[in-house]
């Protein structure tokens, strides 16, 4: 509808330069105002919401059992993300026909998706129900793959679609906003069948060196999942659809909304339908998640955005399944999942059999939303800024220079470190300025002393990598200085300045020494080399510096 009434007044502007242009000798025409409301011409360029729903009932081969529900899944999942008061989806194909939901048909489908001219900021959603397996592709590696309704149970390899074919597909959208929604499973049991030889594999396999799911290899924005990797997605005659695929519908009528916006997120429908998957099976499915791109999960599937929300903090990451979340020291959930909490101080912490493994104080604020995974990465790693107050001294390497141009120089100055910023969080950035200044006596070629007085400013960029031990820390690195220096001769006949610019590469090495959580000692040292002009001459030269530092970490 906004489209439409965005071309409208376009419309109106064409109409109008065309009026101008059909006007009688000596007429100009008419300049023709038009307003347009910023509001709705910002909402004309938000993202809309698309989706792909896939239900797979039907199959050529009778090795694969027919399903009851997937299509009327994939239509009552249709109905509720078209509906303008929940999803609101501008389009919503379903695919549940026979020959829509071969190999080749799906395949089309998808190329057809990827066709379309994609915004960043709109929304995909592709929902699968059906069969799922586990096969060897070409390498001999073990798979899951789709089972589509020709899928051969003797040749899945072949006829199957892989699922990294369609992880690809979705990659190559050009929206960021993508949600996959698997209602399958790959364990042998429920809405899924292994061959024989892939099953007795698979109990003689330890569960190591099972191949990972999609779920942990795709960089898909979000991948739900309606069971856990090696547990069966199940169909239910009570609820006439899939279980996950009920309670993910009811989610998008606002009872998913948790945090209280207006409008129902992906992960907001994901965890409610969890919840109550988990317990209307007692514990036997356990839906999962994985998430990628997503920071502020802006992936929209029903209402919109009318107020912000209360402050969030989530966690989907295996590592802390089972844990139960405290807030203020009241239970506010298990993990996996998130959880809505007032704004203001909270103090958070997580527990598992009676053990306590991080706790902290956090400013929640409204509408955000925080990841425990980090909080709890950022309390393990500490602080990966430090600022530092610097004192060291400063010289060439040779006596000749020290004597002739400048002398050892006391400095002063102070750091900015980061930690872990390049490469995958291998190295580390620092950034430096010192300055000095002081007087001395130069040695003259023909005898002599003459007073000088000197001034020094320098400016310093080391990357490198960093290693702690407790509380001892190690840091190396190149480091790139820029020095300019500046030298006042004073005699009674002669006041003359010289000023000297220079860049120059070197090394920098530190050793610390952590006192507490913040604080943090460190002494360094740096070389450089350089050719500098003195007197009409450039010598090589060779520079260096004792530092000791004391900074604070945050």
């Amino acid at each position: 509808m906004i489209r439409f009434r965005l071309h409208f007044v376009l419309g109106l502007l064409l109409v109008s330069l065309a009026a101008c242009g059909g006007a009688r000798a000596g007429e100009k025409g008419k300049a023709v105002k038009v307003r347009l409301d910023p509001a709705r011409l910002a909402s004309a360029h938000e993202g809309e919401r698309h989706a792909l729903l896939i239900g797979i009932d039907q199959y050529d081969d009778d090795s694969w059992n027919d399903l009851r529900y997937p299509a009327k899944d994939a239509e009552d999942l249709g109905r509720a993300l078209a509906d303008p008061r929940r999803g609101g989806f501008r389009s919503v194909t379903v695919l549940h026909r026979p020959e829509q939901t071969t190999r080749a048909g799906v395949l089309e489908a998808l190329r057809a998706l990827e066709a379309r001219a994609w915004n960043p900021r709109d929304v995909v959603v592709v929902y699968v129900s059906g069969h799922g397996t586990l096969a060897r592709d070409t390498r001999g590696e073990l798979q899951r793959y789709l089972v589509m309704r020709d899928t051969r149970f003797r040749d899945v390899q072949g006829t199957g679609l892989e699922m990294a074919v369609l992880e690809q597909a979705l990659e190559r959208l050009g929206s960021l906003r993508r949600v996959l929604v698997l209602a399958t499973c790959h364990s042998g049991t429920g809405k899924s069948l292994l061959p024989e030889s892939v099953r007795s594999e698979l109990e003689r396999t330890k569960a190591a060196f099972l191949p990972r799911p999609l779920e942990e290899d795709s960089r898909a924005s979000l991948v739900l999942s309606a069971s856990d990797w090696g547990e069966a997605a199940r169909e239910d005659d009570a609820l006439g659809n899939d279980i996950y695929t009920h309670f993910f519908i009811q989610a998008l009528d606002g009872r998913g909304d948790r945090n209280r916006d207006g409008a129902v997120s992906a992960t907001e429908a994901h965890d409610w339908a969890r919840r109550h998957t988990w317990t209307y099976t007692q514990g036997r499915q356990r839906p999962s998640v994985r998430m990628t791109e997503v920071g502020a999960d802006p992936v929209l599937l029903s209402g919109s955005l009318s107020q912000p929300g209360q402050p969030e903090v989530f966690s989907y990451s295996p590592r802390l399944e089972g844990f139960t979340l405290k807030v203020d020291g009241v239970d506010a959930g298990e993990l996996p999942g998130g959880v809505a909490l007032p704004e203001g101080n909270r103090r958070l912490g997580l527990h598992k059999g009676g053990a306590l493994l991080w706790e902290d104080t956090v400013v929640l604020r409204p509408g955000e939303r925080r990841a425990l995974d980090a909080m709890l990465r950022e309390q393990e790693e500490g602080p990966r800024r430090t600022v530092s107050l610097d004192m060291g001294v400063l010289g060439f390497l040779d006596a000749r220079s020290r004597r002739e141009v400048l002398p050892r120089t006391l400095m002063a100055g102070a750091g900015l470190r980061w930690r872990g910023v390049l490469l995958d969080e291998r190295l580390d950035v620092g950034a430096d300025l010192a300055v000095g200044q002081g007087r001395q006596a130069l040695q003259l070629d023909v005898g002599g002393t003459v007073p000088v007085r000197h001034r020094a400013v320098m400016v310093g960029v080391t990357v490198g990598p960093s290693w702690e031990w407790g509380r001892l820390g190690v840091s190396t690195g190149p480091r790139v200085a820029a020095l300019w220096m500046e030298r006042s001769f004073q005699l009674e006949l002669l006041n003359q300045d010289e000023r000297y610019f220079t860049v120059w590469p070197g090394w920098m090495a530190g050793v610390s020494w952590r006192l507490a959580t913040r604080w943090v000692l460190e002494a360094k040292g740096q070389l450089l080399w350089a050719y500098v002009p003195v007197d009409g001459r450039t010598r090589a030269v060779g520079f260096g510096g004792l530092w000791l530092s004391g900074g604070y970490r945050f």
